[in-house]
């Protein structure tokens, strides 16, 4: 009975609402500890990783409740790259993507509450098939199919500046990939382009270029309908080659928030440091209306010593989650954004750290294909 698709769906059903995940009280937590970091745009890449955690905490003030979680037997194999970076979650499924900086092209849904995960077959775009190129992957719930589907976004780097910008998905309920298909508006995309998913939609920031200009826009596709659209980012925000840009989900979870550090390329193969460092906190407080964006706050680094790397997602409480570095030391904070008061959570020594909504679920329990650990 346990293994009936109808059981494990009314066990997810009562407490995950697919549009508003207000209710969710629990964030995945991935860090690593290492050296010869590479930071790009938003991203930071650890070479030689000293020491690798995932674990669950429970959102509360104090922020001192958690579990570690124990990692696939899968995940563990000799893959191209030194760890596997966690691209979203969606209700109790985490996908890993083994994907930067080298071209491995290996991607793992992974359920740790039942310890079971399904390694994804190889894409149709490999650097084999297609030579080089910059791509990035969404993770989300297709709510009109009852699908679970992994979404890439390819731009190819060996073809003439015109080249559409080409698009794969995987579907967890077949178990295959889709032919590759060009996305519209035509648009380039970014190494590991972080993405946020909200309402049904997963959402990437991207390049478009005229005869005369090039500018952002956010790309989004309508897992449902599989079609690609996109929304404008505020206006104010003008393209810039050293620009780096995050999407996450806003603090209501009904949104999304878009976290910009200016003038980020120069930092390219050392850590964040320099005294001009700024990071701006933006929110979409009506999704979809572009009069809405708000500019929520500027961090500026409080003296050359201390440094704002990256924010990683909003909080239950509307604070936000951020990696700051204090002397040579990376510390784990809670921000309040209307009062500016800040709270070290006893979390420190990591250089890359991402925070991800989590809700425990029975998912992959009838997956044949699932390799339990």
């Amino acid at each position: 009975m346990i293994i009936n698709q109808s059981f494990i769906h009314a066990h997810l059903n009562p407490t995950v609402d697919f549009v508003n995940q207000n209710d969710i009280d629990l964030l995945l937590l991935h860090r690593i500890s290492g050296s010869n970091s590479l930071n790009y745009h938003q991203n930071t890449f650890i070479h030689k990783v000293k020491d690798e955690v995932h674990s669950v905490h429970h959102d509360s003030q104090a922020f001192d409740v958690y579990s570690k979680i124990e990692f696939p037997i899968a995940a563990k194999k000799n893959y191209g790259n030194s760890h596997l970076r966690v691209v979203g979650t969606c209700d109790g499924l985490i996908c890993l993507a083994d994907d930067v900086p080298s071209y491995a092209d290996n991607f793992i849904i992974w359920n740790p509450a039942i310890k079971k995960s399904v390694t994804l077959p190889m894409p149709g775009i490999t650097y084999e098939t297609h030579g080089g190129y910059d791509a990035s992957i969404g993770f989300g719930f297709d709510a009109t199919t009852n699908d679970y589907k992994v979404v890439r976004v390819v731009t190819l780097l060996d073809e003439d500046d015109g080249t559409p910008t080409l698009t794969e998905v995987y579907s967890l309920a077949t178990g295959t990939w889709s032919s590759p298909a060009c996305v519209s508006p035509t648009c380039r995309i970014e190494m590991a382009a972080s993405s946020a998913f909200v309402n049904g939609v997963l959402h990437w920031p991207v390049v478009c270029q005229t005869d005369v200009d090039s500018y952002y826009i956010i790309l989004t596709f309508d897992l449902g309908k599989e079609v690609f659209s996109q929304i404008p980012m505020p206006k104010i925000i003008q393209w810039d080659f050293n620009s780096g840009l995050q999407l996450s989900v806003s603090d209501n979870k009904k949104s999304i928030a878009l976290f910009m550090r200016p003038n980020n390329r120069e930092d390219f193969y050392r850590d964040y440091g320099r005294e001009d460092s700024v990071l701006d906190i933006w929110v979409m407080k009506e999704y979809g209306r572009e009069e809405s964006w708000t500019k929520l706050i500027t961090l500026n680094p409080q003296g050359p010593e201390t440094i704002f790397l990256s924010a990683l997602c909003f909080r239950k409480s509307g604070e936000l989650l951020l990696l700051l570095k204090e002397k040579e030391r990376q510390e784990l904070l809670s921000l309040d954004l209307v009062s500016k008061q800040r709270k070290l959570l006893g979390i420190s020594g990591y250089k890359y750290c991402t925070g991800h909504f989590y809700k425990e679920s029975l998912l992959l329990l009838d997956k044949s294909d699932a390799e339990s650990y």
